[in-house]
């Protein structure tokens, strides 16, 4: 593979072979960002779905949430580290497979019929896909001018939406149960052949799941992917002089705490959507029919993503930011305060405003990094241990309050990036 540095001369107008490759490697990138949106989805599946087979709360079913998003928690930074010593491109196979690993173990935890080897197969998939997004989103960042990362990335992360769009019709179809069961009222020898019959569902639907991983780590092996170098502009020379690590940058550390709790506000709206709409005062679906719902939540975020892609060529993306933000916690108050229709709607909106946060925040806050970029994009990738958090957070609410009143906690979410996006993305070094 021929080296390709980073340079602040890229115009996308020029033809020119760099250019081209930069363009053949933002298209080949979006099948990741299918994939990682399609998989991180079928949790919302998952969890009603392994509620009802091992008779879990709220607070316990949340556990899902918390094993693969804890993940990044725990191996973001050293993945950074490995990203920074062996690159971009090597970092995505690596991590595909160890994501088609992950998947694997399912088979043997829908066998036994084990919650906690579920939660374990999930920990090692969600350590593969925290390599994936740690070495594919600063790439993509560094793919061309600072001027239009965040409308590069966001325009990937739309692909990542249609991934999340389609997961709830894949997961509705082949593991949700359209059968209402009375598992309280079960004999042992009954339920533990119910809770293995169920558990079964899941096999099939990992097994795809690997299958595309090992395919996709076998095409980007082959594929020649331009070589980034995180090396440092010469205005970005002046601002990092003193700068030794990336957490000397203001901007980075509080956008590390905006994707902290956009995530966990968007991972605990996803995750309680099946369960909000079986409400009675709500809609009150059963869990089959209300799964496909969850389309019109991640399909929103698709088509935001698409338009907020175009709108930050235009408009300032910290102001976009929070704007998205002003909308999404309202939404989310309308949910909490009304029934009906009305609720149910309100809630779905929501993901319309969620679309351009994550890659926003994201690229606003490795801007000026340099040659910190990859340490940055570890730290970044380690907030999204957010999605661990503030859903287990919303569980235990949720078993005290009520589902519905359980919904303030992403509102004071929106507040901090509505910050975030007005000041605190300011790029500026300690």
């Amino acid at each position: 593979m021929a080296g390709i540095a980073q340079s602040s001369s890229y115009s996308p107008a020029a033809d020119t072979p760099e250019n081209a490759n930069y363009r053949f490697a933002l298209v080949t990138l979006t099948s990741l960002f299918f994939i990682m949106g399609f998989i991180t989805c079928l949790n919302d599946i998952l969890i009603p779905h392994l509620k009802n087979v091992f008779s879990l709360n709220y607070t316990q079913a949340m556990l899902i949430q918390f094993c693969f998003f804890g993940a990044y928690g725990l191996t973001s930074v050293p993945a950074g580290a490995l990203v920074k010593k062996i690159g971009y491109q090597r970092g995505i196979v690596i991590s595909l497979v160890i994501a088609a690993a992950g998947c694997l173990l399912f088979y043997p935890a829908a066998a036994f019929a084990s919650y906690p080897l579920f939660l374990g197969a999930l920990f090692i998939l969600a350590c593969g896909l925290t390599l994936l997004q740690v070495s594919a989103n600063p790439y993509v960042t560094r793919l061309g001018p600072v001027e239009t990362a965040s409308s590069r990335l966001t325009l990937n992360q739309a692909f990542n939406s249609l991934g999340t769009t389609l997961a709830p019709f894949f997961g509705a179809l082949l593991i949700l149960s359209t059968a209402t069961v009375a598992v309280s009222e079960m004999s042992d020898t009954e339920l533990a052949a119910f809770r293995s019959h169920e558990a079964e569902a899941v096999q099939l639907p990992y097994m795809l799941l690997a299958s595309a991983f090992f395919i996709l780590a076998t095409v980007f092996s082959l594929l020649k992917l331009p070589v980034i170098i995180d090396g440092e502009s010469k205005s970005e020379k002046e601002q990092n002089q003193d700068a030794e690590s990336a957490w000397q940058y203001r901007h980075l550390v509080l956008g590390a705490v905006g994707i902290f709790v956009y995530v966990g506000a968007e991972v605990s709206i996803g995750s309680f959507l099946v369960n909000f709409l079986g409400e009675p005062h709500i809609v009150g679906l059963q869990e089959a029919d209300a799964a496909p719902y969850i389309a019109y939540y991640w399909g929103g975020a698709m088509v935001g993503r698409f338009i907020g892609a175009a709108l930050m060529t235009r408009l300032p993306a910290g102001a976009v930011l929070a704007a998205s933000a002003v909308m999404a916690g309202l939404l989310v108050t309308v949910a909490m305060s009304t029934s009906g229709s009305v609720a149910m709607w309100a809630i779905l909106a929501v993901g319309l405003f969620n679309s351009i946060m994550f890659p926003t925040i994201f690229s606003l806050a490795v801007q000026g990094l340099g040659r910190h970029t990859s340490q940055g994009s570890g730290i970044l990738c380690t907030a999204i241990v957010g999605g661990a958090i503030i859903p287990v957070m919303q569980g235990a609410f949720a078993d005290n309050m009520g589902v519905q009143a359980a919904f303030f906690l992403p509102v004071i979410c929106y507040v901090y990036i509505v910050y975030y996006g007005l000041r605190g993305s300011r790029p500026t070094n300690r």
